[in-house]
């Protein structure tokens, strides 16, 4: 019986960058289970998480937001290109995707780069050697993010909520949506949590 996790996020949310701690965590513990990640482009230039997301966020979790971060916490941010990104890795290098979304979030929430634009991307593509073609740094989505788009509307439908983050546990036919939010401050304990819902 085959297990899957979906983990529907955005690469500018501070409570998708404190939950990708749990996915961190699952993947440790079952490394065989077929990890989704699935960018939802939430923040399209338009708006933002704001200070009190931030603030809120990190009292909940373990996770560290850098001082620049914060100090740019209220400016609008745009995820379009990081969706880009994730979603070609997804279905190019999806054996990369986990490492490269943590180091996404650690420059955007902890070094503060906005991601905005090619240039902030090019540390993370030498460093995990990733050769993804130019339509990935437009700041409009791929036809790759607009897949996963449409699968995500899916899993919705499914779930019965738009809130992200989500984490959806699939075991063979049944789903079951994990509260992330109880596991935050501990991102070990989810593992116990996911061995009983094997059970």
């Amino acid at each position: 019986m085959t297990t899957e996790l979906y983990f529907i996020y955005d690469s500018h949310c501070p409570w998708s960058y404190a939950s990708t701690a749990l996915i961190n965590s699952l993947e440790k513990a079952y490394p065989e289970m077929m990890i989704h990640l699935w960018h939802c482009a939430h923040y399209d230039g338009s708006d933002c998480a704001g200070h009190l997301q931030v603030e809120a966020a990190a009292k909940q979790s373990k996770v560290k937001f850098g001082q620049e971060h914060i100090r740019f916490a209220d400016s609008p941010k745009s995820s379009i290109i990081t969706a880009n990104l994730m979603a070609w890795l997804q279905s190019k290098q999806p054996e990369k995707a986990l490492m490269v979304l943590n180091a996404l979030q650690k420059a955007h929430f902890v070094e503060g780069n906005p991601l905005g634009c090619k240039h902030d991307f090019n540390h993370i593509i030498e460093e995990f050697k990733l050769s993804p073609p130019n339509k990935v740094f437009k700041t409009e989505l791929s036809d790759a993010a607009q897949y996963t788009l449409s699968d995500i509307t899916e899993i919705r439908d499914v779930i019965g909520t738009a809130a992200f983050p989500a984490l959806l546990l699939v075991v063979g036919n049944d789903a079951q949506l994990l509260n992330h939010a109880l596991y935050l401050g501990k991102p070990d304990t989810i593992i116990n949590a996911l061995k009983q819902a094997l059970k």
